[in-house]
């Protein structure tokens, strides 16, 4: 087994593949993974992803599958969404279904530009979330796919939805309670010496 050190601030441990902004979501022997990267930043999105409210969701349509998400703070306004695929993973990276990881998202701020780990979280899943997740993945399993019919695909149903249009037709949805962290010096008395 390997480790992997994710440390704000720091490069970001894990290859990223798709350049530019946007979002990635992966579910794998690991568990569910979102990376939202982006090259403009600032204090108020860095701390609105990792303690603001959120909203996730799971659309699929012909064997695809999207992750949407809505974060406050960071989206004045809509979806953003993520096309995932399960057929594209070797069969060691799979998740083993029959011994179900436990149910949490781990989130990932990284700045695209210099490729830096903002901030990150843990989100625990709901069961019906969950479930939702794992059976669509399991469908997928299912389902060959070549990688150019996949793209091919994937841009029809941008073209036919929007991300808010997907966010309507969602199997799932899940919402994400503010999480302010609580004070450590909250109900003591300050002892002056």
């Amino acid at each position: 087994m390997t480790y992997t050190n994710f440390q704000v601030g720091e490069k970001f441990p894990l290859p990223i593949e798709t350049p530019g902004d946007g979002g990635l979501f992966q579910y794998d022997a690991n568990g569910a993974m979102f990376i939202l990267k982006l090259s403009q930043t600032d204090i108020i999105a860095v701390e609105a992803f990792r303690t603001g409210k959120m909203e996730l969701a799971l659309f699929e349509e012909a064997g695809l599958a999207f992750f949407l998400y809505q974060i406050d703070g960071i989206f004045k306004k809509g979806w953003g969404d993520c096309p995932y695929a399960m057929q594209f993973l070797k069969e060691a990276q799979r998740p083993d279904f029959t011994k179900p990881a436990d149910p949490v998202l781990h989130l990932y701020l990284v700045d695209s530009r210099l490729e830096v780990l903002l901030s990150m979280r843990t989100v625990d899943l709901t069961a019906d979330f969950a479930a939702k997740l794992r059976e669509i993945a399991i469908k997928q399993c299912n389902l060959p796919l070549e990688k150019d019919v996949y793209r091919q695909e994937v841009q029809k149903i941008w073209q036919k939805y929007t991300s808010a249009q997907m966010r309507e037709k969602a199997s799932a949805v899940q919402e994400v309670a503010l999480a302010i962290p609580k004070n450590p010096l909250a109900g003591k008395t300050p002892v002056l010496q």
